[in-house]
């Protein structure tokens, strides 16, 4: 999985377009992130950022961000309604995928260090990047904003994390920054068949963390009670991690519980709509429907498709598009309006703007781009094609099976068999793409100049590395469609009967996967300089191929005896 994290910057200066869009320019370029919105807000004179990548880009594009906003924003002359410090006032991490909140927290630690040491700015880290439990809150770093830091800096207990010293003349201007890490925070209202504000209200105090005070006498009307030190006693709700309110929506004509869920680790999306469903049916209502407010990341809407799919007693080895449709009609995603993923899944609007690959393109094409002049795709894509079709046919018999009349009892079973057949697909479907990309770096080694003893030395250097590289994603693909013969023999042995014929078509494209990706390594192998490398690589792939063959045997050997009997 794509490691994905995003960054949301708040920039102390929301009036001038000029400025702002000097800073957003730095972001995005190079273009290795993907600049996902800019809010500027004339009133607070803030702009707050929301850009994705790949964690060393994002860290870049923050750095470069950073810079600019340091250049062009002086905070002598900052006045807004909101809180600020500096004229990058925060700056959060947020896991997308592929990383934890743990992992960007550490990143954001480094990234800290590296604002004060780099652009000498004093940066206090917050939230899960905090070094103390106090300074998990925001508003303890930012106390007394801006105005506050001569008496902060150089000051135990208050100093800045990073680049702390007396308050100097570069602090002045460019202020300090909160540096951090949170999870994403989902925004989403639920729609509801009333136009009461009160009773969508209701539903939010029965469900959001903080709940509602307590009232004398358990009535609606009672005064709010009091602890002894003359705090509001509350009643919590049923949903950690989440705030919410009722609103009526003049657009749409009816009420809407809107709530944002803090941290969907605690509670997931389709947990929240779950309970606002329930809440809402204890007081006479329905939910029609679910309204997402920006984007969401993909494991939101696949958690959400499988939780549906398992109360159906569904396989959940199925594709990725099939459990997003899932999702949105179980909880109407679509209900106000079209619900369109490439537009409101973080991780499909970053692929948005890459080049097409091969997996991308339909039958027709690929046969045709194989067959055409050019050296690649070649034997190595096709082997891994031919291991995913494997994995294919496999997981097919397995969805088959679990969705069998009279099997409803194994339902489970052979989801989880789907499950693992999926894992397998989508791994050799990478290594399509990635056996004519390995080829590439060969071929772009051989355009290195070679006039010097130095620029010869650097070009057999490359093509050392390119080799290399050239024989083990083949290697990867032999063991990625060896991989798949346990899916095939489970389903063989106990999968439809009906179906087994597939299982054994399987193992056969599996073990033509193996043996063609064998020969892939064979010949990358025998251009390596370093023979103990290539040896230990052919070593191991001949292993990999006897087992091949012996499995394939073994399946085909199952699939005819259950077509015999």
């Amino acid at each position: 999985m794509k490691k994905i994290i995003e960054c949301v910057p708040n920039f102390s200066e929301g009036r001038d377009m000029n400025i702002i869009k000097a800073i957003t320019d730095e972001i995005e370029r190079g273009g290795d992130v993907k600049l996902l919105d800019v809010d500027p807000g004339k009133a607070t004179n803030r702009t707050v950022v929301t850009f994705v990548g790949e964690p060393e880009a994002v860290l870049e594009a923050a750095v470069r961000g950073v810079k600019k906003a340091a250049e062009l924003i002086d905070m002598r002359q900052h006045h807004g309604a909101h809180p600020r410090m500096g004229a990058t006032d925060v700056l959060p991490l947020i896991p997308v995928s592929g990383v934890t909140l743990e992992e960007c927290a550490e990143l954001a630690r480094g990234l800290a260090k590296r604002i004060s040491e780099e652009l000498g700015i004093p940066t206090y880290c917050y939230e899960a990047a905090a070094f103390t439990p106090e300074r998990k809150n925001l508003a303890v770093c930012r106390e007394g904003e801006y105005e506050a830091l001569p008496e902060k800096m150089n000051h135990e207990g208050k100093a800045p994390d990073f680049g702390d010293r007396p308050f100097d003349e570069a602090a002045a201007r460019t202020g300090a920054t909160a540096v951090g890490a949170r999870d994403f925070l989902i925004a989403v209202n639920f729609n509801l068949n009333t136009t009461s504000t009160r009773r969508a209200n209701a539903i939010a105090f029965d469900v959001r963390e903080k709940g509602r005070p307590m009232r004398e006498g358990g009535k609606v009307n009672g005064k709010p009670m009091k602890d002894a030190d003359g705090n509001t006693i509350m009643i919590p709700g049923s949903l950690k991690s989440t705030k919410a309110i009722g609103w009526f929506i003049d657009e749409y004509g009816i009420a809407q519980v809107s709530m944002n869920i803090t941290d969907m680790g605690v509670t997931p999306l389709h947990v929240a709509f779950d309970e606002v469903s329930r809440a809402a049916a204890a007081r006479g209502l329905r939910v029609t429907g679910t309204e997402l407010v920006g984007l969401v990341p993909k494991r939101a809407i696949i958690d959400a498709g499988k939780h549906y799919l398992r109360m159906q007693q569904r396989s959940i080895g199925i594709p990725e598009s099939e459990i997003i449709k899932i999702a949105v009609k179980s909880m109407g995603l679509n209900d106000l309006k079209e619900f369109n993923p490439e537009d409101k899944i973080i991780e499909y609007m970053l692929t948005g703007n890459s080049g097409k690959k091969l997996v991308d393109m339909t039958c027709r094409e690929f046969a045709d781009e194989t067959a055409s002049e050019s050296p690649a795709p070649g034997g190595g894509s096709i082997s891994a094609y031919m291991g995913a079709l494997a994995a294919a046919l496999g997981t097919m018999v397995a969805n088959l099976s679990a969705h069998k009349a009279g099997w409803d009892d194994r339902w489970e079973e052979f989801s989880d068999l789907a499950v693992s057949g999926r894992e397998s697909l989508d791994e050799l479907m990478t290594l399509v793409d990635k056996d004519t990309e390995a080829f590439n770096k060969i071929m772009d080694v051989f355009a290195m100049p070679k006039k010097t003893p130095e620029e010869k030395a650097l070009r057999s250097e490359a093509l050392e590395a390119a080799t290399l590289y050239a024989t083990m994603v083949p290697f990867d693909t032999m063991k990625a469609a060896c991989g798949v013969f346990p899916l095939l023999e489970a389903v063989a042995k106990s999968g439809n009967p009906a179906s087994v014929s597939d299982a054994g078509v399987g193992a056969l494209a599996a073990r033509a996967a193996v043996l063609g990706a064998f020969l892939n390594v064979k010949i990358n192998a025998a251009g390596l300089k370093d023979r103990a490398a290539a040896e230990s690589v052919l070593s191991e792939a001949r292993k990999i191929a006897d087992a091949a063959c012996a499995h394939e045997k073994e399946i085909i050997d199952i699939v005819n005896s259950v077509i015999n009997s």
